[in-house]
């Protein structure tokens, strides 16, 4: 794929974020576009802007961690455009808290977001991608996805998970002959309204980390970000590593091998903000501790 002008791109999370800036810079090059989220009010005002620009545009509310309506949601893409070509798991939640403190409903909902999330997409669309005869997937793995960080173990096991199917899924595509790219996408810090939402175990300051994140690891703007996607995508590129952060730590983790962790261990101490007062989990749409889904 070397242009994606009349291409039909689907986008999930397309509510904010990544996924918004997505649409706006797919709308611009001439794609048509299918855009999901489970937040509504964020999804009409992308779909909105999408349309401004003049791009064929359809927006649908959908839960990625509901297998039956994303299959669904697949064919009636397929129906109203006609094809497929371009398919974004973007959808994604972040939660923070160690392993013997998170309980294991919580590590659930982030693997069934985060990781379950994209193989329902990516298994709903592969038909259509292929019947395409010019298909892409992109997936949105994570720096997280390249390296562990604590307090970020459900996060890492999901993302990590992602890297893993989409390169398995890529080989797949490559040795059977079918007309289907992949990218598997790791974004370092975005700025982006995921920390802002995500969840935190009782005794962890949500606010605090969150205010963390904006000040010190969100360097990259999700234009930007979208902008490099979009490249990847037209590049045919196996990976697509985002951020002058994720790339500095990306080649760090490949000279270093695991003693990386001991060195994020000793920046976390210097760095990270301290527990605080146990906090009482604020809703987010209506659900809490990470329970809304909201671009990567």
């Amino acid at each position: 794929m070397t242009d994606v002008r009349g291409k039909v791109a689907v986008i999930t999370g397309a509510g904010s974020g990544i996924g918004r800036a997505l649409a706006y810079d797919l709308a611009r090059r001439g794609a048509s576009l299918a855009l999901s989220d489970v937040d509504v009010i964020g999804l009409a005002e992308t779909a909105k802007q999408v349309r401004i620009i003049g791009a064929r545009v359809s927006e649908t509310r959908l839960d990625v961690t509901d297998r039956p309506a994303v299959l669904r949601y697949a064919d009636d893409v397929a129906a109203e455009f006609g094809q497929v070509n371009i398919v974004i798991n973007n959808a994604g939640i972040a939660f923070t808290g160690d392993v013997e403190k998170m309980t294991f409903e919580q590590i659930e909902r982030v693997m069934d977001v985060d990781f379950w999330g994209v193989v329902n997409g990516t298994k709903a669309f592969l038909p259509h991608l292929i019947a395409s005869g010019d298909g892409h997937v992109v997936n949105i793995s994570s720096l997280f996805g390249i390296l562990s960080m604590p307090g970020q173990s459900a996060y890492n096991a999901a993302k990590f998970a992602v890297r893993g199917f989409t390169e398995a899924l890529r080989e797949e595509m490559m040795l059977n002959g079918h007309p289907v790219h992949v990218t598997c996408v790791h974004p370092g810090g975005i700025k982006t309204a995921i920390a802002r939402n995500a969840g935190a175990v009782d005794g962890e300051d949500a606010a605090a980390l969150a205010a963390f994140f904006d000040r010190k690891l969100a360097h990259t703007s999700p234009a930007s970000a979208a902008k490099a996607i979009v490249r990847a995508v037209i590049g045919n590129r196996p990976r697509s590593v985002i951020g002058l952060d994720a790339k500095v730590l990306d080649l760090l983790v490949r000279v270093t091998g695991p003693a990386y962790q001991r060195l994020v261990v000793a920046t976390a101490r210097r760095t990270m903000p301290k527990n605080a007062a146990p906090v009482v989990p604020q809703p987010v749409d209506g659900r809490v501790n990470g329970r809304t889904k909201a671009s990567a």
